[in-house]
């Protein structure tokens, strides 16, 4: 699901415009900020996950493919699924399961941490008892599927990556290009977050964001951020269930 090594944003954010370049990105992350937020608070509550991701869908559509011919510049060409070219199965397998390596291994190193902060955070009353949801197997497809794919195609895919355009990344760290698109777009999804459940803790998804917008940066595409962002969802959800948090 990802092109590894496919679009250095460097490569092709050589002739970045600057600073002025924000306000396009940003007018239309604001605008698609408003739109999912108000299919969140006016559709139906068993339809609300499913308009906001097709409405980061659509926005994606129209900003960075409708008349790009090459969505790898976006991160997005998803293994050749989103290119004119024929597929090939060989690169489609190899360029899911790079993506899903990144994400397991990285679930590895900070879901440990995570833990250990979820507990100082939250403090629960009651002892662990694992508790998975009633359909492990729907509930990790609705994660990827209807969350985490539209959310990292739209933050990551669309926005990161104009950001980046309009100025190009100055600072390497662990073998990727970062600047202030990575901080720019994690920064909105947070707001986002915000807007949709008017809660200040879920500011706390900054945070993950710019571990998603590690891996957009490091690898070239958004598939490894999906993959990482739907764990990321499947874990949290799996810590407050089993410390009685939710059912």
């Amino acid at each position: 699901m990802i092109e590894p090594n496919q679009a250095d944003p460097s490569a092709a954010q050589a002739q970045g415009v600057g600073a002025g370049g924000f306000r396009g990105p940003l007018f239309a992350a604001v605008a698609t900020t408003a739109l999912v937020t108000a299919l969140s608070y006016f559709l139906p509550d068993n339809f609300a996950a499913t308009g906001v991701g097709l409405g980061f869908l659509a926005a994606t559509y129209w900003l960075a493919l409708r008349r790009e011919s090459d969505p790898a510049q976006y991160g997005l060409s998803l293994g050749g699924l989103l290119e004119s070219r024929a597929l090939v199965p060989r690169r489609l397998l190899s360029h899911t399961l790079q993506p899903t390596l990144w994400a397991f291994g990285l679930a590895l190193l900070i879901f440990p941490a995570f833990w250990f902060g979820w507990l100082s955070w939250w403090k629960p009353n009651h002892g662990f008892s694992a508790t998975f949801p009633p359909n492990l197997w729907d509930e990790a497809l609705g994660q990827l599927l209807v969350i985490a794919l539209p959310e990292e195609a739209f933050y990551r895919g669309y926005l990161q990556s104009a950001l980046d355009k309009a100025r190009s990344p100055k600072v390497r760290f662990l073998g990727a290009q970062l600047g202030w698109g990575v901080l720019i777009s994690s920064a909105l999804f947070a707001l986002g977050h915000l807007a949709t459940d008017v809660n200040p803790n879920r500011l706390a998804v900054f945070f993950p964001a710019l571990v998603f917008g590690y891996l957009r940066a490091r690898t070239g595409g958004v598939g490894a951020g999906i993959v990482f962002h739907a764990l990321c969802n499947i874990f949290a959800t799996f810590l407050a269930r089993s410390y009685g948090f939710a059912n």
